[in-house]
């Protein structure tokens, strides 16, 4: 049973939730059709020239832009790259960083209040998933930061993974704060540099060679761990 702590969380979250989607609205009423049609199109400079028709409203909608991604847990590599060209790579870091990890918040109490009690039933019958369970109960806060910190590592499947686990809702949100810096600040500076690759193909090889030898190192101690 769902703790009093929990629910309050849960019901204020909703209700920020409602208000802010509402509040965009009223602010920018072709904001959401606007929104759907740039997601679709995978276009990052059409995205970053969308966040910086907001003038000085861009830095609000470039964080609500990847909010609301991770919310329904799109892919936000775009939005995200799009921060980093309209605002540069510190201050894309820190939107985006900000945006992911409320983001994910959000999405993990949406799916948990829609699938975890149905998925508790499921869970019951299969030893696999039993144990699976089992262990994010009790590893679920390392195991969430470690997953986190993967840049492109598929974001609504992580938050429906915590949704269906044990994991407190305290640890989850930590977790989330904490992995995604690692993983936001390599999505922004690998997409910044991609982009502006003549000015910082150094920087841009120094990153992916030090992204490649920290994860290839925890990815080979887990292992390790593990067998």
């Amino acid at each position: 049973m769902m703790k009093s702590s929990e629910k309050k969380v849960k019901i204020l979250a909703y209700l920020i939730l409602i208000g802010l989607l509402m509040g965009i609205y009223f602010i920018s009423p072709h904001f959401y059709k606007d929104l759907f049609r740039i997601i679709m199109s995978g276009n990052m400079q059409e995205i970053a020239k969308y966040i910086s028709s907001f003038g000085a409203w861009a830095m609000f909608f470039g964080f609500i832009l990847v909010l609301l991604i991770n919310i329904v847990g799109l892919p936000s590599i775009f939005a995200i790259t799009a921060n980093g060209l309209v605002f540069g790579p510190y201050w894309g870091v820190l939107i985006s960083w900000i945006g992911e990890s409320i983001g994910v918040i959000f999405g993990f109490l949406l799916m948990r209040t829609i699938l975890r009690s149905s998925a508790e039933k499921l869970i019951a019958h299969s030893k696999y998933l039993k144990k699976l369970d089992e262990f994010s109960g009790k590893n679920g806060f390392q195991m969430m930061v470690i997953l986190r910190s993967l840049p492109y590592f598929p974001s609504g499947a992580l938050t429906a993974f915590g949704a269906l686990s044990k994991i407190g809702l305290r640890d989850y949100c930590l977790a989330s704060f904490i992995g995604k810096l690692p993983s936001t600040v390599v999505e922004v500076f690998v997409g910044y540099d991609a982009f502006n690759y003549k000015e910082n193909m150094t920087r841009l090889i120094v990153i992916v060679g030090l992204s490649v030898i920290v994860y290839g190192g925890i990815w080979y101690y887990n292992r390790k761990r593990v067998s």
